[in-house]
């Protein structure tokens, strides 16, 4: 784990209040405090090299003093094990050169000529070898997308379809600052920029006066050359192994989800020219892979990404290879049950893939239509990535007590073999460790449904334990043997605190097959919401949980379920709850996803008025008596911020105990200041305790 700097450490612990008040210590260690729980390092990436000798690591650690969160780049070579890459405070999304020399990455860093308040997100390059960073570009403009070509020689890369100094001067002067809805949106431009050409400019001692550039002509990066232009967002670029084609991916420019026709594939020429669409359906596509032979493209379609069988719908993830010359589509590994979530491709063009299946996600080899489970130890793995020219393998493996690692196997077909590169967060071990088991129910329909056990430390087996029933947002994700430890996933730290932790996985969950995925349409709580009742009401039958001890709490999908749950019973002592809607017409207008909401509630608001108010919380609060505590970020686009509010208006009205605590600058997470979210978990396990006390 990395330390925090003396003054802030004492600032930290100073500011910080007991996350063990009464919890039975296990073999004589503490059990985890909340400063160490949130001071955790977060793996972000892990690439190995073309020929699989080394890695080139991300990570992400709060950094208090500056609040904000430092993302970092690191190395593991064989010789010399791991280091630190780069040192900057936002380093990220590594790739190799195809023969290995160079890293290229993103990063805010400033140069020469940024104004004060703001940089650009550009692309960077630094030796494997070790070194300062050079900007491939010093214009200020963000990069979206970027991949080295085949021969190593340029970079492709994606920004905002460029406009002159002079029109921007003209808009700025008829608008001012008002914003033009979806009008003023510009599509990308796919560029191409030779490595040397930079490379030659960063060694150049630039001129006391440089010349001005043309104010009439759009704005370039110094060197590039713009291949295509598309009207919508450019992602996941990918250049085909003979070099003749880049493939990728679109989204729109706004990041709204109102039309999954806007997520699909194109293919354009190295030499440049007009994109050509080569997918036209409603499924969400990513993750671009060719074939060898140049001829096909191998992608996946995450959970509740649709699928390419038909219509939207929200089912587990799947994998596909598509022929560019005759349009056929063949499903990959379709005899695997679960759901994928990340793949790689193999030098002999199968696939190596994580498969999520019940409480645990491991690797799978995928050839044609059959996968079969690959041995990786225990716990889950959560990446995955193959060296481009080797045969090894490299990814990373989590366990609810095990902080996620990145492990490196110099034979793919042998996973189990591989070695563990990576130490962080050692504090975990040398504090005392909650145990975990699965537990499973019948929902009133009769359908089995699935969950996870978190005992405190030193309690497994106990009987009427006080229970904190904590439910996983998505709803397409699903809780089980996997590490967490920040604001969002916090399960673990709620055992520490003396709480039995119960994580449904409830109808709508993922690795449970496709017809438990789409069970929750169109009763998008009261549905799951049954499910994860009937969980508590077995646990109290069995002896585990404290009926008089009862807590619920989630975020984003989490929220809703918990602001649904809070109307349909008074068991629940006190209740916390963060992004979660409490009705579904304005969620559906203000969110980012809203082709998502109307598929779970069978259409728009105007076509199903009865549903979107039956399914909804704000409705039924007359029933709620349960104390409520409230978190949402003021900039949240997911669940919009004004849900939060009507929520406490409510509670408000109705004279419920409640409290609402709102994080400026924060989108749907957390992620710009780790206090936030030190501040989150401080008051919500307050909140619980003083309503619900051991």
């Amino acid at each position: 784990m990395l330390r925090l700097r003396s003054v802030s450490q004492l600032l930290f612990v100073a500011l910080s209040v007991s996350a063990v008040a009464g919890a039975a210590p296990a073999a004589g260690k503490p059990a985890i405090s909340l400063d160490e729980f949130l001071n955790t390092t977060a793996i972000t990436a892990a690439m190995p090299s073309p020929d699989g000798s080394a890695v080139v690591i991300g990570t992400e650690s709060p950094d208090w003093a500056g609040s904000r969160f430092r993302d970092q780049l690191w190395l593991w070579t064989q010789r010399g094990g791991l280091h630190p890459l780069t040192e900057a405070a936002s380093d990220s999304d590594p790739r190799w050169s195809p023969d290995g020399r160079w890293i290229a990455f993103l990063s805010d860093r400033t140069v020469a000529g940024d104004a004060d308040s703001k940089s650009a997100t550009r692309i960077w390059l630094i030796s494997a070898a070790g070194g300062e960073a050079q900007p491939l570009y010093t214009e200020a403009i963000d990069t979206h997308s970027f991949a080295w070509s085949v021969d190593g020689r340029s970079i492709y890369f994606s920004v905002r379809q460029p406009i002159s100094e002079d029109a921007q001067a003209e808009w700025k002067a008829e608008w001012k600052d008002v914003i033009r809805w979806r009008e003023q949106e510009r599509g990308d431009a796919l560029l191409v920029l030779p490595v040397s050409a930079a490379q030659q400019r960063n060694r150049t001692v630039a001129p006391e006066h440089p010349p001005k550039p043309d104010s009439a002509r759009p704005m370039l990066p110094e060197g590039s050359r713009m291949l295509g232009k598309s009207p919508l967002e450019i992602n996941d670029i990918t250049p085909s192994p003979d070099g003749a084609q880049i493939a990728f991916v679109t989204n729109s420019i706004s990041h709204r989800m109102e039309n999954p026709a806007e997520i699909e594939i194109y293919t354009l020429p190295v030499a440049g020219g007009d994109p050509h669409r080569v997918t036209q359906n409603q499924a969400l596509e990513a993750e671009l892979h060719w074939t060898a032979d140049s001829r096909s493209l191998q992608f996946i379609v995450h959970a509740a990404g649709g699928s390419l069988e038909g219509p939207y719908r929200d089912v587990q993830g799947r994998l596909y290879r598509l022929n560019l010359a005759s349009g056929a589509v063949t499903r990959l590994g379709e005899d695997f049950s679960g759901s994928y979530e990340r793949f790689d491709q193999l030098a002999d063009g199968s696939l190596v893939a994580l498969g999520l299946k019940g409480t645990e996600q491991h690797l799978y080899h995928v050839s044609g239509k059959h996968a079969e489970e690959m041995p990786s130890g225990n716990g889950s793995v959560a990446a995955v990535a193959v060296p481009l020219h080797g045969h090894g393998l490299v990814y990373e493996r989590s366990a609810i007590n095990v902080p996620t690692q990145v492990y490196l196997a110099a034979d793919a077909a042998h996973p189990e073999q591989a070695a563990e590169l990576t130490h962080f967060n050692p504090i975990f071990a040398e504090r005392a460790q909650p145990t975990w088991k699965p537990y499973r129910w019948t929902a009133p329909d009769g359908v089995p449904v699935e969950g996870v056990l978190i005992y405190p430390p030193g309690q497994e087996n106990a009987k009427h334990l006080r229970m904190l029933t904590l439910i996983h947002g998505g709803p397409a994700d699903a809780d089980g043997n996997r590490f967490g430890a920040d604001w969002y996933d916090w399960a673990t730290l709620a055992a520490a605190h003396g709480w039995l932790v119960f994580r449904p996985n409830y109808r709508g969950s993922t690795g449970y097959g496709d017809t438990f995925m789409l069970q929750i349409a169109p009763h998008i709580v009261s549905k799951p919401g049954e499910d994860i009742l009937s969980g508590v009401d077995a646990l109290v039958r069995d002896g585990i949980a404290d009926p008089d001890k009862l807590a619920v709490g989630g975020y984003s999908y989490g929220g809703y379920m918990t602001n649904w749950l809070i109307t349909a019973t008074t068991r629940f002592k006190a209740a916390v709850t963060g992004a979660g809607a409490v009705e579904h017409a304005a969620n559906w207008g203000n969110d980012d996803v809203s082709y998502d909401d109307a598929w779970y509630l069978e259409g728009a608001p105007w076509q199903q008025p009865a549903l979107y108010q039956s399914e909804a919380a704000l409705f039924r609060m007359d029933r709620v008596r349960t104390p409520t505590h409230i978190v949402q970020g003021s900039h949240d686009v997911r669940v919009s911020y004004l849900e939060g509010v009507t929520l406490e208006r409510a509670l408000q009205r109705l004279g419920i105990a409640h409290s609402f605590l709102v994080f400026p600058g924060e989108g749907h997470g957390l992620g710009n200041n780790p206090w936030h979210g030190y501040i989150k978990l401080r008051e919500e396990l307050k909140w619980l305790d003083h309503y619900d006390p051991q």
